[in-house]
């Protein structure tokens, strides 16, 4: 009997979505949690996995069409790929395996690399929705020859909505790589060529065991760049790239591949140990296109670097809020020697107790908890001409990746205890920079918190996370002098701000919000007796 194979549940906010890449061809074996498809929606890409194993015998829904919710995809039959009525399948493949060893006749030294596995495959980028026109070649993980296994990630495509994960067909290893690091490149466009059953790996021939040494002798074979020569030094191209962008001196490196030529690997060894930069007197380099044009004394240099698609898609949220929010921003400050003694106090029992740290966060998660209870207007949000008020409070934390901002929920924070708090945002923060947050966790928030005082900011103006009507500021812990009792004394202070749209929330509403939350911190046992 025939299993089929479903788009996931879609979030009330994404209608439909796309299939970017099937992982499975038709007649191929699947185990069960196997990844079999994967479905691209406006925010994040979705992975299906097979429900049952078995062998893929029908696929519904074609790599870029537009799919909804739980909507049939394909079809897994019973039994292998390797025999019974699914053999067939199997075999009419294997027979298109067949033919491949012609390219062995071509005077190509690619062709004769991957002589251990031998069928090639185009490397293509995803299959983009239609809002996408293109996208940017942001990393490849995989380098030309490195082995790999099927399913491993060889390089990410950031569009301005997500990042996509393009993997490999199938074992083996990069043969070229046709679209570099900050290509454009169009959907379904060849990144690479791919070799089944190539690579370094154990057992393989010496030549193998070499590929990161022969990979110069590689690209001049395929019309690629060739080595260059500097001095009495020999680089491959990709080193001669990274030398001239971190304006290295090629002399002080020792290169490791054959003959001494200098590789990738040797110029980032470099660059960490800072062993070959230039000495003041000596020159920068120069491309070849400038190399002519003298140094000129107090030159100064610029350098234009194309904005991320992820940046510009958050650039325009940004503005599109400040357009259409009536925002207000309402400022107090908090004295944080309650707080910070209780941490003093308590954090190596806490830790031994609940296996994170304590943090600073669980208490600001608790006490906004509290506070939005009590003022349900800045627990509510707008959508269109409606108000809606929600009966729970669910906490967006900002985080900082290096592709941009993401805020991930924190749900149903009433009833978090903090150590909940604290173990759950160490795991955002983890799992955000990885990239492997998904959809659901990044929708439905009531509320927001920010928390630049890790980065140094004393005091700043967040901007209202829509369709949300409010958000909280924390900054850095700063010791200032302050009157307490008539007497002047330090104390560990820190400015609180409340963006909030004006449009449903009054400032009176605001200003007591933000004091509730002031209270609740300079006397964090009200949060445990709840006055």
């Amino acid at each position: 009997m025939a299993t089929e194979i479903k788009a996931p549940t879609f979030p009330e906010s994404v209608a439909e979505g796309t299939v970017a890449a099937w992982h499975k061809k038709p007649g191929d074996s699947v185990d069960r949690d196997e990844l079999i498809v994967e479905i691209e929606t406006d925010k994040v890409v979705l992975e299906v996995v097979a429900p049952e194993a078995g062998t893929l015998t029908d696929v519904l829904a074609e790599e870029g069409d537009t799919v909804e919710s739980e909507q049939v995809l394909g079809k897994i039959g019973e039994g292998s790929a390797k025999g019974g009525d699914d053999a067939p399948a199997k075999s009419a493949a294997k027979d298109q395996e067949k033919p491949e060893p012609k390219a062995e006749k071509k005077d190509d030294a690619k062709a004769e690399k991957p002589s251990g596995g031998g069928k090639q495959h185009e490397v293509k980028a995803p299959s983009f929705p239609e809002s996408i026109q293109e996208g940017t070649v942001a990393t490849w993980h995989k380098k030309v020859g490195e082995a790999v296994k099927r399913d491993d990630v060889l390089a990410d495509i950031e569009t301005d909505k997500v990042v996509l994960e393009v993997v490999a067909p199938a074992d083996g290893a990069l043969v070229e790589i046709k679209a570099e690091e900050g290509s454009q490149v169009e959907s379904e466009e060849v990144l690479a060529l791919f070799s089944e059953g190539a690579g370094g790996s154990a057992g393989g021939s010496a030549d193998e065991g070499a590929s990161a040494e022969s990979r110069g002798d590689e690209n001049e074979a395929s019309g690629a760049e060739a080595d260059e020569k500097v001095g009495d030094k020999i680089l491959a191209p990709a080193a001669r790239k990274m030398i001239a962008e971190h304006d290295l001196d090629a002399s002080k490196i020792e290169g490791t591949g054959k003959g001494g030529r200098i590789l990738k690997e040797d110029v980032q060894k470099a660059v960490k140990n800072g062993s070959a930069k230039k000495s003041a007197k000596q020159a920068p380099a120069k491309s070849s296109a400038t190399a002519s044009a003298p140094a000129v004394a107090g030159e100064r240099e610029e350098k234009r670097v194309p904005m991320s698609r992820l940046r510009q898609t958050i650039a325009k949220r940004l503005v599109q809020a400040q357009q259409t929010a009536a925002m207000l921003t309402t400022y107090n400050e908090v004295d944080m020697s309650a707080v910070m003694e209780l941490r003093a106090q308590y954090k190596d029992t806490f830790q031994k107790a609940h296996d994170t740290k304590l943090g600073f966060m669980g208490f600001f998660v608790k006490a906004a908890s509290e506070a939005l209870k009590r003022f349900p207007d800045v627990n509510a949000s707008i959508d269109g001409t409606d108000i809606v008020y929600h009966g729970y409070q669910d906490i967006g934390v900002a985080v900082s990746t290096p592709r941009g901002l993401v805020v991930p929920v924190l749900r149903d924070t009433d009833n978090m205890k903090i150590a909940d708090v604290e173990k759950t945002i160490v795991d955002f923060g983890k799992r955000a920079r990885d990239g492997k947050l998904g959809i659901d966790e990044m929708q439905g928030g009531t509320f927001t918190i920010t928390n630049g005082g890790i980065f140094g900011s004393l005091m700043s103006t967040p901007i209202i996370n829509p369709p949300q009507t409010a958000i909280l500021g924390m900054h850095k812990i700063q010791e200032r002098p302050m009157a307490v009792n008539g007497k002047v004394e330090i104390r560990p202070m820190m400015y609180l701000a409340v963006s909030y749209d004006h449009r449903m929330i009054d400032g009176k509403d605001a200003v007591q919000f933000l004091v509730t939350i002031k209270e609740l911190l300079e006397d964090p046992a009200r949060l445990l007796l709840d006055v």
